[in-house]
């Protein structure tokens, strides 16, 4: 286990730590080689460096100051205690550490690499902040669901505001894996199951997190994960095979990691699974032919939480000196928690197997990157426990947490518009496991964030009402186990309420990483909640948490109205009241499709429609659908309503498009209703027929609209043949005159609007 007891010895090294900084020649030698250039500065260094230290560079291990939430997120392992690990940082054993315990933790090792290490090279600070710091904001799948990537660019650079100041340089995140098989638990922390809606969601994350100047103190380095194709593994199982073509991993898996780096993400991880029998933190072609030849990828690539030492376990690797030749041969510049670098490379440079050139290479770019983020020039600019504490929880960070959470929330349903609820005149009984207390409301992924500080939906709703007293609230069960009396008591409650809002799903480990769920369901418990609250006949609300896409049954899927509220973070009580009493129309729309049956995965919107297609909900013989449910989405992505009442009409579309110009399609969408609205409208296309199979539809733009009543606009798109490009037969990008079905839809399967128009030949 790791130590995190800190000694006497430790605090007193830290209380002077800045000032011996400040006044060591070690700070004046480092500033005069930070005004070099960037190459002469990192080469000068490199010229100096033993075997070991080029490898110590080349090693980040968890920091023994971390203890904690850190320590449960990943698998057991035995690490030094604080004073042995400052001893790595003297003998430059390590290029930094993650999930540390914040800016005191962070002065204190750095002072030691600054003052008493041989080449005072500064050490990087990384660690998952995958959705807020201390202000946590929805999980990514649930931020996806906005359809707004400026917001998720807004909720990444809050958090790099908050957790620059704690010290850290460099987050894992964003998670850009495209997810289309909801057994896998890490859906939650990406962007769904669309290649377009990933690629913006991506970018607009590394654009958050890095600002305008990574050289700022509210700037982190990004790092797009996991390289690659992770969310494609065998029946969602984490960890597991990935078996699929290169034209599959070119159009749909690697396209958002593209995009993270053409926004500027200078580092990439590894990912864990292997691709068609090579593990990808062993794989060349992956890490050096595609990513640094054939895309120019300048930054450096780090493995997985002992990604290398798993190709031993993969049947890839015989040993740990082998594992670490193939990794670093591979591409995989930088060892995370193994010490399979600095144990070996050394001695795999001095016997040859190694060539000192690619050594030297990857030392060369991780320096360059701490050069890039301004520890040459002040290791400490991020560390400051006065800025830390200045900038934790701002006014600021949690009005925006409660923006991104109700922005976040999908209404799937709403028969004989249930909602919004008044705020006053009813009694409302809250049932359900999440109901109320303060857990299970960041979500999975949180390092520094506390459930203690969060907003329950109990206290969000009195919040919102005018009578706290008519809110009862009742557990009636546990997450995944029958609560003695429960059921008797929630049907009480029931009885005697006005309205019910069942607050059910999933808690917080049940989605993220190893939590691959065999069945998408509510568990057993709470779906005989539901059945036994749904027969007391008052109308009922259900409030799903969640992490992925459910499979919804029986009470629970008839209900009346639906909400998906995720994991919103912070303030997610008061953000769910804000769409349960009208404070603002949801806007949400679904990032993934909620299937008909758990049996149904892989489902996703973008399949193919096979030789022997069944369109429509009737069922036909000897046609593509499982017994007894056709191949659609009980609700698909895109899908989600608002408070208005929505209108398609007026498409307009040129038939066609020529080679080198542009096709405009307009459509009139108006709010009938009586309240404000707010409408994703999207724009599908189809190509007819094609020298490669096309899927049945493909999202190629988006636009979120906001209406008031009675109010209209027409939402324009531009296509160009660069929208209709795909991988052909050579594996190349290619783009072939015909037809194509063109829809304005308010969802991947619904009609919306249909035309069609011919791309000419050139």
């Amino acid at each position: 286990m790791i130590d995190s007891r800190i000694s006497r010895r430790a605090a007193l090294m830290g209380a002077g730590a800045v000032a011996m900084w400040l006044h060591s020649p070690a700070r004046a030698f480092l500033q005069s080689m930070a005004k070099l250039p960037v190459p002469a500065l990192v080469d000068g260094l490199i010229a100096r460096m033993t075997v070991e230290e080029k490898a110590g560079q080349l090693t980040l291990n968890p920091s023994a100051w971390g203890g904690g939430v850190a320590t449960q997120l990943n698998p057991p392992t035995s690490g030094p205690s604080w004073e042995a690990q400052l001893d790595e940082v003297r003998r430059m054993q390590l290029t930094g550490v993650f999930n540390s315990n914040g800016a005191e933790a962070a002065r204190r090792m750095q002072t030691v690499a600054m003052t008493e290490s041989r080449l005072k090279i500064p050490l990087l600070f990384a660690a998952d902040i995958i959705h807020g710091h201390r202000t946590i904001f929805p999980v990514g799948v649930g931020e996806a669901a906005s359809f707004e990537p400026d917001l998720a660019e807004r909720t990444a650079r809050m958090a790099a505001y908050e957790a620059a100041a704690s010290g850290i340089d460099w987050t894992f995140a964003p998670m850009v894996d495209i997810a289309r098989d909801q057994r896998w638990g890490r859906t939650m922390e990406g962007a769904g199951e669309d290649v377009l809606l990933g690629e913006l969601m991506g970018a607009a994350r590394v654009r958050g997190f890095q600002g305008k100047d990574l050289k700022a103190t509210d700037a982190m380095l990004a790092c797009a994960k996991h390289f690659a194709a992770y969310g494609a593994a065998e029946a969602g199982l984490d960890y597991n095979s990935v078996d699929i073509s290169e034209r599959t991993l070119r159009e749909v898996y690697l396209p958002p990691f593209k995009a993270a780096f053409e926004a500027g993400a200078l580092s990439a991880m590894a990912s864990f699974n292997e691709i068609s029998g090579i593990p990808s933190t062993g794989n060349p072609w992956l890490m050096q032919d595609l990513l640094r030849g054939e895309w120019g990828f300048e930054g450096f690539v780090v493995s997985d939480y002992t990604g290398d030492e798993e190709m031993i376990a993969h049947g890839f690797a015989k040993d740990a000196r082998e594992a670490a030749k193939l990794a670093f041969l591979a591409g995989v510049d930088m060892s995370m928690t193994s010490n399979f670098y600095r144990n070996h490379l050394p001695d795999l440079v001095r016997s040859g197997d190694v060539p000192v050139a690619r050594l030297d290479a990857s030392v060369r770019r991780v320096l360059a990157m701490k050069a890039a983020l301004g520890l040459f020039d002040d290791p400490f600019r991020r560390i400051d426990p006065k800025r830390e504490k200045a900038r934790s929880r701002t006014k600021a960070a949690t009005a925006l947490s409660r923006e991104a959470g109700r922005k976040s929330i999908v209404l799937l349903k709403n028969d004989g518009d249930l909602l919004p609820l008044p705020r006053s005149r009813r009694k409302i009984a809250i049932i359900g496991p999440f109901a109320a207390g303060q857990h299970d409301l960041n979500g999975p992924w949180v390092i520094y964030g506390d459930n203690a500080e969060a907003v329950d939906l109990a206290t969000g709703v009195r919040n919102a009402v005018a009578d706290k007293a008519s809110i009862q609230v009742v557990q009636g069960s546990g997450v995944e186990e029958p609560l003695a009396g429960g059921i008797d008591a929630a049907v009480a409650a029931a009885r005697d309420a006005d309205v019910v809002l069942l607050a059910i799903g999933e808690n917080e480990g049940m989605s993220g990483e190893a939590q691959s769920r065999p069945e998408i369901v509510v568990p057993a418990p709470q779906q005989a909640l539901a059945e036994a609250v749904a027969t007391v006949g008052k109308p009922m609300v259900v409030v799903l948490k969640n992490g992925r896409a459910l499979a919804l049954e029986g009470a629970v899927a008839n209900a009346p109205a639906i909400l998906v509220t995720w994991f919103l973070g912070t303030e997610t009580g008061n953000a769910i009241a804000d769409i349960l009493f009208g404070a603002h129309s949801p806007g949400g729309r679904l990032p993934c499709s909620f299937p008909r049956s758990p049996g149904q995965q892989p489902y996703y919107y973008a399949h193919k429609p096979t030789g022997r297609p069944n369109p429509g909900e009737k069922l036909e013989p000897y046609k593509a659908h499982y017994r007894g449910i056709p191949n659609s989405a009980l609700y698909p992505f895109g899908h989600g309503l608002t408070y208005g009442k929505i209108d398609y009409a007026g498409l307009s579309v040129s038939p066609t498009l020529p080679w080198a110009g542009t096709l405009t399609v307009s459509a009139r969408i108006s709010n009938r209703g009586t309240r404000a609205a707010e409408e994703v409208v999207q724009l599908y296309v189809r190509d007819r027929a094609a020298s490669i199979t096309r899927p049945v539809r493909e999202l190629k733009a988006f636009r979120k609209i906001a209406l008031a009543p009675g109010e209209s606009e027409t939402v324009r798109f531009t296509l160009t043949r660069d929208n209709l490009m795909f991988i052909g037969r050579d594996n190349k990008p290619v783009v072939e005159p015909g037809q194509f079905d063109l829809w304005i839809a308010p969802s991947a399967e619904a009609e919306g609007l249909h035309g069609t128009f011919e791309l000419t030949a050139g």
